[in-house]
């Protein structure tokens, strides 16, 4: 019995707020999946492996075989478990193709008195999907200016007025600097990185302007889909332009809970940038609880690298000029240019 097939639109409509469940082994899962999906393995890594020498070797017949030996152990527990995650009975299902997997999961749920249905095509539509998306165009206005000044809570403020906003740092888990790991989650698989960023940028009207960070292709080891980032390198920029030392509060505001030791590690990170006196008088200021002067020396090497990267945009800048790091007086600033170029 072959079970409800939904197109991948369909399934993603319907199953908004619904439960999720992908079906495929733990590493296929870890590597990549729907948001909020939840993985109940038919097979587990080992299994799977078992089964598919066993489809080289010797044949489907051989393989289906012992694929049901392994899983009719775990039909009561499945069934138990997909009870008490569902709401309402329903549930929707996929495994990477939408093949036998996911076929025989959503039986023994319906045969169980639940609701399922599968994607059609699995997993590997709704990825070409997510990958497709990103090549759509988009109103993209960057939201650009040197390190310190503040640019990921103005995005939060921007959303508090009503500005179409993703944080893209927020999304990777990353700052995009040599910093930038500190005080986050670990970050996501590159897959799941898209995923997230897709399911977000599903959610905003393609009728307006929406506003990401300028950022370069790579943030920690999460990369920008190729689509996004050849639109956002013809976007306009708006580049916040802070003075030095409101910047260096800033970033002393930022880390100065932060463990002595990670900032050293980060440090010496960029030590061949800094140059062997800075990284020896930052590890220095380091160990005397000095982030001042810390700041002042790491503000100097992002000045510059920053300085070398805008000489060499092609897309339009628009400075904008401001002598304070209150987030909400800059975030209405930059919506004041925003509906100006609306």
């Amino acid at each position: 019995m072959t079970a409800n097939a939904l197109p991948v639109i369909d399934f993603l409509n319907k199953s908004k707020n619904e439960l999720i469940i992908d079906v495929r082994a733990p590493i296929e899962f870890f590597k990549g999946h729907l948001p909020n999906a939840v993985n109940i393995p038919l097979f587990e890594d080992s299994e799977r492996a078992e089964i598919g020498t066993l489809f080289k070797q010797q044949g489907k017949d051989t393989a289906v075989t012992r694929g049901l030996e392994i899983v009719s152990p775990k039909m009561v527990p499945f069934v138990d478990k997909v009870k008490t995650l569902s709401k309402n009975k329903k549930v929707f299902v996929y495994c990477f193709r939408g093949g036998m997997r996911s076929n025989s999961f959503a039986w023994l749920m319906n045969t169980s008195g639940m609701d399922a249905c599968i994607l059609k095509g699995g997993y590997k539509v709704y990825r070409n999907y997510a990958l497709d998306y990103f090549e759509q165009k988009k109103k993209i206005v960057l939201l650009g200016g040197n390190t310190g000044s503040g640019k990921t809570d103005i995005l939060k403020r921007l959303a508090q007025l009503s500005v179409q906003t993703i944080d893209l740092e927020g999304l990777a888990h990353h700052k995009g600097s040599a910093f930038g790991a500190i005080n986050e989650q670990k970050q996501l698989p590159q897959q799941n990185f898209e995923h997230s960023l897709f399911e977000n940028l599903q959610l905003i009207d393609a009728g307006k302007v929406v506003v990401l960070e300028d950022e370069s292709k790579s943030i920690g080891f999460n990369k920008l889909p190729h689509g996004l980032w050849l639109q956002m390198k013809e976007a306009t920029i708006i580049k916040l332009e802070i003075p030095f030392e409101l910047r260096v509060q800033k970033l002393v505001e930022d880390y100065t809970t932060v463990n002595i030791n990670e900032l050293k590690e980060c440090v010496v990170k960029i030590s061949q940038q800094l140059g062997t006196l800075n990284t020896k008088l930052c590890l220095q200021y380091l160990d005397e609880r000095n982030l001042h002067d810390v700041a002042r020396l790491s503000l100097l090497y992002y000045d510059k690298a920053y300085g070398f990267i805008y000489l060499n945009k092609k897309q339009p800048i628009i400075p904008l000029p401001s002598v304070t790091i209150d987030a909400m007086v800059n975030a209405q600033k930059v919506k004041h240019i925003i509906d100006t170029l609306n």
